[in-house]
């Protein structure tokens, strides 16, 4: 027969009816002695036959650790207990197992309850092993990642979370830039992937995993170029070859036919000044693309000389690239703004036509001959590379092409103000963030001409074409394009001539002209042709130096189609071995290998396998090459988690069934 808790504990005891009470009230104060306390409906403490099993096996274990040193009528009582249980868990009880466990728990808690500096002990090293096996999953299996940029857009966006598999390419060594195992034939031309930022050229690298431990950022880029590959950039694509000579364009270009690709950030790149100024005057700099040094300039006698210092071709009977603009494609592209037709005569003394009602400025062809001195965005008065300036005089329905073309980086509107996603509403940037009259207080994107919401969770609503963001007007066109990108009022065009170009890019591709990666004039365009013919008319003109005019040079191919490999190995950008070519599908807004150059191959971690949020089209694997599952990491981590769960699940057996044993041996009376 099963007592009640006060009749066990007054039979063989000695304590008081005091005692005996104030152990009765701690039914309702249950602490936590190493398990999961059970459920509580309605004040009172449910037990199910596994919790009750649970707290069995523990106050077993506690009473042979300890028992031995109890008066030996408590060790009477808490035998009894043990059987008391025992029994109602054999008859299935659910009211007696309920009884028998708050019973038991009582005596527990009385005289088996661990010391508090164990109990703190235990838990600490319960959270440590926990923090240690997150790392260690999170760096060697699979972690959960979110997105917090617009550089891969419009196969990533902002707040997107994916599911990341770290045995795509290997098995990484935790916390180092290094692998147990590397293939390298799993990393796809054209694949996703992410890569540490350690050791990288990047600003601002640092970060702590849990808020606790220092650790570095990690990146998500498209990976374009292997060991030995070469690169030449053309109508928004790229073009290349293997270190065999091997035509590698088909490899790249499958999944990227609405991605373009972009050569250079900024015309200049990184620019590093050598020396202290002399009379506040820097007389020589490096440029930097790719994070590589390609170009030197030096005021010298009054004069800028520029040099070249590529030489990286394989061929030695091949000459060194003659111009700046011959680096892999970048006289096949443009930066662009608009601008007003005030603005265009006080820059460049252009009037306008009658039906002009704003002109396209494109600048080209960065150059070392004409180089010259001017003050940079950061006021120093340095070396300048010339470039061509060209103005396309555009009509309005020229400008709604634009406009329905458009795409801007992700913004919030705070009361007319608006700041790119991810930039403090206060600070010391925020007199130039611009102003969009009549546009609500939200969080918005424009993405090929329409406009969206972001709500919670970076989901997309669609905007009905009557809202401001939508209303086509000149005024909201120039502010969009010029500042869409970086919405800061100092990249908007004016007679100062700074050289600060917002992300905006131009290129050619079969004969049409693109702007932001759609065509804004078909080659038959009577625009088109007559702007190219005024290009050639100005080549004619020059006179002090040769002037190159914005044209479709081609893309890189024979007259047979196919690649022209010696044209790209002179031109084209070689990735050195054990390293890596990484874009950004958002090209406009990223930080990718253009500017932190090439990425090391222990850098690579892992590739996104899911986007789990949010639902909608994206929802699903991301648009990549598949990676192929029977693999020989995924082999070896699937290995070891399965013996290291069969390895857990014997010992937690092998200890049921030695205990249970023992508890037949309790002495029941």
């Amino acid at each position: 027969m099963i007592l009640p808790i006060k009749s066990a504990l007054l039979a063989k005891s000695e304590n008081t009816q005091a005692e005996v009470e104030e152990l009765s009230k701690r039914l309702h104060y249950l602490p936590n002695l190493g398990y999961t306390c059970p459920m509580r409906w309605f004040g009172e403490y449910t037990y199910s036959k596994r919790k009750a099993r649970k707290l069995l096996r523990y106050a077993y274990r506690r009473f042979r650790k300890k028992g031995s040193l109890l008066p030996k009528n408590v060790q009477e009582q808490i035998k009894r207990s043990f059987a008391s249980l025992k029994i109602a868990l054999d008859e299935k009880s659910r009211p007696a197992i309920n009884e028998c466990s708050h019973n038991l728990h009582i005596l527990v808690e009385t005289y088996l309850k661990k010391p508090f500096a164990v109990r703190w002990l235990q838990s600490l090293g319960g959270i440590l092993l926990a923090l240690a096996l997150a790392f260690l999953i999170r760096q060697m299996w699979f972690e959960l990642y979110e997105i917090p940029s617009g550089s891969m857009r419009p196969t990533l966006q902002e707040k997107d979370r994916l599911v990341v598999s770290k045995t795509t390419f290997g098995i990484n060594v935790p916390f180092t830039t290094h692998h147990f195992l590397f293939e390298p034939h799993l990393a796809k031309r054209g694949g996703i992937v992410i890569f540490t930022g350690k050791d990288l050229d990047i600003a601002d690298v640092d970060t702590r995993y849990f808020y606790l431990f220092p650790g570095k950022k990690q990146f998500v880029k498209r990976l374009i170029g292997k060991p030995g590959d070469t690169l030449y950039f053309y109508g928004g694509k790229i073009y290349g070859i293997d270190a065999a000579g091997g035509d590698i364009t088909p490899l790249i270009s499958p999944l990227l036919k609405d991605i373009d690709h972009v050569p250079y950030i900024r015309m200049e790149g990184k620019v590093v000044v050598n020396s202290p100024p002399i009379n506040n005057i820097y007389p020589k700099v490096l440029l930097y693309q790719m994070n590589q040094p390609v170009a030197e300039m030096l005021l010298s006698h009054g004069r800028v000389k520029g040099q070249m210092l590529t030489q990286k071709h394989k061929l030695l009977s091949l000459p060194p690239v003659p111009e700046y603009f011959d680096l892999w494609g970048f006289k096949n592209y443009a930066m662009v703004r608009l601008i007003t037709p005030s603005i265009a005569y006080q820059m460049h003394k252009v009037p306008s036509h009658a039906d002009t009602a704003l002109f396209l400025e494109i600048t080209h062809h960065p150059s070392l001959k004409g180089a010259y001195m001017h003050y940079d965005a950061l006021g120093r008065m340095r070396p300048t590379l010339h470039t061509e300036h060209t103005l396309l005089p555009l009509n309005t329905a020229q400008l709604e092409t634009l406009f329905g073309n458009l795409y801007t980086s992700r913004f919030v509107v705070n009361e007319g103000s608006a700041r790119r996603f991810g930039q403090q509403q206060s600070g010391p940037y925020s007199a130039y963030y611009p102003k969009l009259e009549g546009v609500p207080d939200g969080m918005y994107e424009i993405q090929d001409g329409k406009a969206y919401k972001v709500g919670f969770g970076g989901i997309l609503e669609a905007l009905p074409s009557d809202h401001p963001l939508m209303t086509f007007s000149r005024g909201r066109l120039l502010t969009l394009f010029n500042l869409g990108i970086e919405w800061d009022i100092r990249f908007n065009p004016n007679s100062d001539y700074l050289p600060v170009y917002p992300a905006r890019y131009a290129y050619f591709k079969d004969k049409s002209l693109y702007v932001m990666g759609k065509p804004l004039l078909q080659k038959e365009d009577p625009t088109l042709l007559e702007f190219i013919h005024s290009e050639y008319l100005r080549q004619e003109s020059a006179k002090t130096l040769p002037y190159y005019p914005f044209e479709d040079t081609g893309p890189p191919l024979l007259e047979n189609g196919e690649v022209d490999a010696k044209f790209i190995e002179r031109f084209g950008i070689t990735v050195p071995e054990g390293h890596y070519l990484v874009l950004g599908d958002n090209y406009a807004v990223s930080g990718d290998s253009r500017e932190f150059g090439f990425v090391p191959e222990g850098n690579l971690r892992g590739a996104p396998s899911f986007i789990f949020w949010p639902p909608g089209p994206r929802f699903g694997p991301p648009r990549q090459p598949p990676y192929p599952w029977a693999t020989l990491p995924n082999f070896i981590i699937g290995a070891l988690i399965l013996v290291t769960a069969l390895a857990c699940y014997f010992y937690y057996g092998r200890c049921q069934s030695r205990l249970s044993l023992e508890e037949k041996d309790i002495d029941v009376k």
